[in-house]
């Protein structure tokens, strides 16, 4: 039983020096190292910048009322389509009350001094139709008879506006009637029956009644970094991304970069605004958020090469072309003039065909 015991201990101990000089053996061979073999070809490369922010109406009205008061009717609610001209809502006027006084005193009078001179009237016509006045006379009487009846339309004018904003000769432009300035969709109608709006004048900007916009009208307005403002210029196209739409993409031309930057997070931004193309089968809803990729350079049918084949020292660039590939991979360094890079493609200027082959990355060590 000894015996065995002591065989066992022999034979795994035999093992364990075989093993560990098979250890040291596979250890001292050389790793084999092999690559990847890329083939140049013709491509597209663009650089790009991105910029984030929303779409919105290139034009957005205010509707702002001619007078003040209390809003008696809304004819409209936002997303309904509106022309020019269009009644929107109607204010009811609330007069006051010296002016009210003043307007009723000014008809009261007009009709007094309007029946003096009826009766002056009437008996200076009879005494013309039987000889007794001259018709220079008779023409002032009849001056004077209009200059009355004239005077007394206009006070009832004056004493109508001031209680109801609406004479009977003005009721197809009364100013109580608010009107649409502009063609297109009412996006919200901040209002409601009963509320009190101020008229605008020069010292108040006045109620809003409702904002109207040519919905097919639209501008894409975000920021773009102080590093990138630079390369950018009115004019540059514009792919625009939208979210909400599944991602759909929009053409669009840059047409304003600020002059003045604002700092937010401690960076300076550049506002961009750019002019939308959008198709009828698609409806943008202002303020929908937005991606503008911004193309800052493009080559195209150019050779390219994955960047990271690419070596780089000082101001030079070097590929490894493929010399042998069985039964062992042989590679000689080769200098290259690069171009433009995406950070994915770079374009190769002189120093490869697209018959060449280079090293690109490891895949296998042995």
């Amino acid at each position: 039983m000894k015996k065995i015991v002591r065989i066992v201990i022999l034979v795994l101990i035999g093992v364990a020096v075989i093993g560990t000089f098979y250890f040291l053996w596979k250890k001292s061979r050389p790793v084999i190292t092999k690559y990847e073999i890329v083939t140049p070809q013709r491509d597209t490369i663009e650089t790009k910048t991105v910029a984030t922010g929303k779409v919105e109406p290139h034009d957005e009205v205010l509707i702002k009322p001619q007078l003040s008061g209390i809003i008696s009717e809304v004819l409209k609610e936002a997303g309904q389509m509106v022309k020019e001209g269009e009644i929107i809502a109607r204010i009811k006027v609330i007069p006051e009350m010296v002016q009210l006084n003043s307007a009723e005193s000014r008809v009261r009078v007009a009709k007094i001094s309007k029946e003096q001179i009826d009766e002056t009237y009437k008996r200076d016509k009879q005494l013309f139709e039987q000889g007794v006045i001259s018709k220079e006379d008779y023409q002032a009487s009849l001056a004077n008879y209009k200059k009355a009846q004239e005077e007394l339309d206009n006070a009832q004018d004056a004493l109508d506006i001031i209680r109801e904003g609406i004479t009977k000769k003005s009721s197809a432009t009364s100013t109580t009637q608010v009107r649409s300035t502009i063609t297109g969709m009412i996006l919200d109608v901040p209002i409601k029956v009963g509320n009190s709006v101020i008229q605008s004048n020069t010292f108040n900007d006045g109620t809003t009644i409702a904002s109207v916009a040519d919905m097919g009208d639209m501008i894409f307005r975000g920021k773009v970094d102080e590093t990138e403002v630079g390369r950018i210029h009115e004019g540059m196209p514009i792919k625009l991304t939208v979210g909400a739409l599944e991602s759909r993409k929009f053409d669009a031309m840059l047409e304003y970069v600020s002059p003045k930057g604002v700092e937010e997070n401690g960076a300076i931004m550049f506002e961009i605004k750019a002019a939308a193309e959008i198709p009828e089968d698609a409806f943008i809803r202002a303020g929908y958020s937005a991606n503008a990729e911004i193309v800052l350079k493009r080559a195209d049918n150019v050779i390219t090469v994955p960047e990271s084949t690419v070596q780089f020292r000082g101001d030079s660039a070097f590929v490894q072309i493929v010399k042998q590939e069985e039964p062992e991979q042989i590679f000689e360094e080769h200098p290259v003039n690069v171009g433009l890079s995406d950070g994915i493609k770079i374009e190769i200027k002189e120093g490869l065909t697209e018959s060449d082959k280079i090293r690109g990355a490891a895949i296998e060590n042995k």
